[in-house]
């Protein structure tokens, strides 16, 4: 049995298996970001269910918690170590039938499952951003989907979905950017953190 010698962060990077990933590549399009700085070079990791209609009337889009990333469901393989994290919610026949609705789910800006984040290399000198990574926003990813949604010719989404973290970029999909949110489904979710959760979140980054 051949080894695979994977980083020990568990990011993906280049040269291993994309698995369902297809990759968005802004090039010479850098984005913004609140706290003032611009990422150049910036990749989108994203995967699709479905078919898009000749309206493109029937997009969903489902934004991942804290730990997830774009492989919302689908069997384990090359590329996946795991199910999908919603198996059993998305697809064929099920909740977010698939047959009816195109779905999308992005890997977030600095979440390094096939996304630009610490784990990427800087365009200024090949090696990982690591610390020099900026800090980023819930409305810096939200951002970068609309990036996404430009490219696949999304101008309206049927609903936004997620749940946790995910339903945070939900929110933020519907304060933001209100015209182009048709419905919204924002689960186990608040609009800012508390003190509680910010002091958790320090407790699982030392862990």
């Amino acid at each position: 049995m051949q080894r695979t010698d994977y980083p020990a962060t568990g990011a993906w990077h280049v040269g291993l298996p994309a698995g369902r990933r297809t990759f968005l590549h802004l090039g010479d399009r850098p984005v913004a970001l609140d706290a003032g700085a611009t990422l150049r070079d910036v990749t989108i990791a994203y995967e699709t269910w479905g078919s898009l209609n000749a309206d493109a009337s029937n997009a969903v889009l489902i934004c991942h918690a804290w730990t997830g990333d774009s492989h919302v469901t689908g069997a384990a393989g090359e590329g996946h170590p795991t199910p999908g994290w919603w198996e059993g919610i998305v697809g064929p026949g099920l909740a977010i039938d698939t047959n009816e609705w195109f779905v999308v789910c992005s890997n977030v800006l600095g979440g390094c499952q096939g996304t630009t984040g610490p784990a990427s290399l800087h365009p200024d000198d090949g090696r990982p951003y690591g610390s020099r990574f900026p800090v980023i926003t819930i409305r810096d990813m939200v951002r970068a989907q609309v990036r996404l949604a430009d490219m696949l010719g999304v101008q309206r989404w049927h609903a936004v979905i997620g749940g946790s973290m995910g339903g945070m970029q939900a929110l933020e999909w519907a304060i933001t950017y209100p015209n182009r949110v048709g419905a919204l489904v924002a689960i186990g979710t608040c609009l800012q953190s508390t003190a509680q959760q910010i002091a958790w979140g320090a407790i699982g980054r030392r862990a």
